[in-house]
């Protein structure tokens, strides 16, 4: 009983968390029809491991994932190097875009922003 009594804050907290905050994945083309048909908010986030901007805008989108504001929002990271037919597809020319979508409709993007107040500006147009 003295286990359970200490298990299950842990467990709730845990699920508590999931149920409050955006997913950040690995863009799949299936993962990306799946919201887009359903009408989701979708952030693409083009990112190169080697580029500092992309670097700092990396905690500022965990952060905001983390807000139940956000709770609702997937962000799907493309890899500028190895993803070059997915940069054409969504006509990127260089890393550290962020392009947010409402379902399949563009709603606009950013290059190289790394200020809180920008990104938080984008990702919030998902889900007004």
């Amino acid at each position: 009983m003295t286990a359970l009594k200490i298990v299950l804050p842990t467990l709730f907290a845990a699920l508590a968390s999931i149920a409050t905050a955006g997913e950040i994945k690995p863009y799949s083309q299936a993962q990306f029809d799946t919201l887009a048909a359903g009408g989701k908010p979708v952030v693409l986030a083009v990112h190169a491991d080697w580029c500092p901007t992309c670097k700092a805008q990396k905690p500022i989108l965990n952060a905001l994932m983390a807000r139940p504001a956000f709770k609702d929002v997937t962000i799907l990271t493309i890899d500028f190097d190895t993803q070059k037919d997915l940069l054409v597809h969504f006509k990127v020319g260089m890393q550290s875009t962020l392009i947010a979508f409402k379902g399949a409709r563009e709603l606009g993007r950013t290059v190289g922003d790394t200020t809180p107040s920008g990104i938080e500006r984008l990702v919030k147009k998902t889900v007004n």
